[in-house]
């Protein structure tokens, strides 16, 4: 994957993955243009869920506390599972 496409937010990502189905519906563009399409699209659809699997982490985490304040836990790595 790109290290510019990692670099992404999210939303930005969302939208340019968006650009990419349209111009890849389209059916317009030449067989070498339309794998690209589909590489980028594959990136950015990596960069979506690992973004979108990051917040869940971190939803998940946030806790109350006993006197009722919000306390955020250190992240389990999945080798501790």
């Amino acid at each position: 994957m790109s290290q510019k496409v990692k670099q992404l937010g999210f939303e930005e990502a969302l939208q340019s993955l968006e650009k990419v189905v349209r111009s890849l519906e389209l059916g317009e563009v030449p067989l070498e243009r339309a794998l690209e399409l589909f590489q980028e699209g594959i990136a950015l659809v990596r960069t979506c869920s690992s973004k979108l699997d990051e917040a869940e982490k971190k939803i998940q985490l946030l806790q109350e506390g006993a006197a009722g304040q919000i306390i955020l836990q250190p992240a389990v790595s999945l080798g501790e599972f």
